[in-house]
This record gives structure tokens, C-alpha cells and sequence, in this order.
């Protein structure tokens, strides 16, 4: 078949409120070379520091998001994307009032093993 029509991304559950619909990626389709998922953070969510094993590219809908990075603090709004690579340190977190909504492509695909997050102070 040349063509998959996602029609039932697969509802990754996680701590602190964000939903995750993931339309393609290991656990939807078995595609562990890229994962594109659909994101909703609540106001206050974030996660620890990681260095992933994959590239990963962030595209905002709604909200802002932040993401620091090197040194930096990037605050990513709707319209707005990154790209971050593989084996950088980065924190991504919405401390700001209202939901984050975005996008997140990864290649290869995210996997808790690739993922690389330090542990909660």
C-alpha cells in the first residue's frame, strides 16, 4: 500500500497533564525511523532536562512553550518552530497561563530508550 490514513492515533499517556496523540511513531504504526505526534500542554507542565538520540523539530499551534537550550531560554509561539539535535540538552516546559499546542516530529522515532532524561530534583 503506498499510503497509511491515520484515522485512531494512538493516546500516549504522561505525568503532569500533557496529552499525546501520536499519529505515527513506534507504538501507532511500528515506525521506529520518524514519530509525528499531537501535543497539549496545560498551563504549569514541564520535564526534566534530556539529551535524546534523535533530531527533533517542535511546531506551535496555540500558546507558547519554552524551551531552554544551550544556555538560552526560547520562547516558541504559534506560528513559530525549532529544530533541535540529536544529543542536546534541552528542557521543554509551558510556565506560562494558557495550553501549549504543537507538534513534534522526530527521526528516528522517540523512544523512551533514546530519550535520555535526567532524573527529578
Amino acid at each position: 500500500m503506498g499510503f497509511k490514513h491515520q484515522t485512531n492515533p494512538i493516546q500516549i499517556p504522561v505525568p503532569g497533564g500533557k496529552t499525546i496523540a501520536e499519529h505515527f511513531g513506534i507504538p501507532s504504526t511500528g515506525n521506529s525511523d520518524i514519530s509525528i505526534a499531537h501535543m497539549v500542554a496545560p498551563p504549569g507542565w514541564g520535564e526534566p532536562f534530556q539529551t535524546p538520540n534523535f533530531d527533533e523539530w517542535t511546531l506551535m499551534v496555540r500558546g507558547k512553550k519554552q524551551v531552554e537550550v544551550d544556555g538560552n531560554k526560547v520562547i516558541l509561539s504559534a506560528g513559530e518552530s525549532i529544530h533541535i539535535e540529536k544529543g542536546t540538552t534541552v528542557r521543554y516546559s509551558n510556565p506560562f497561563s494558557e495550553e501549549a499546542e504543537y507538534w513534534s516530529i522526530c527521526k528516528p522515532s522517540f523512544s523512551i530508550d533514546l530519550v535520555n532524561r535526567e532524573e527529578e530534583i
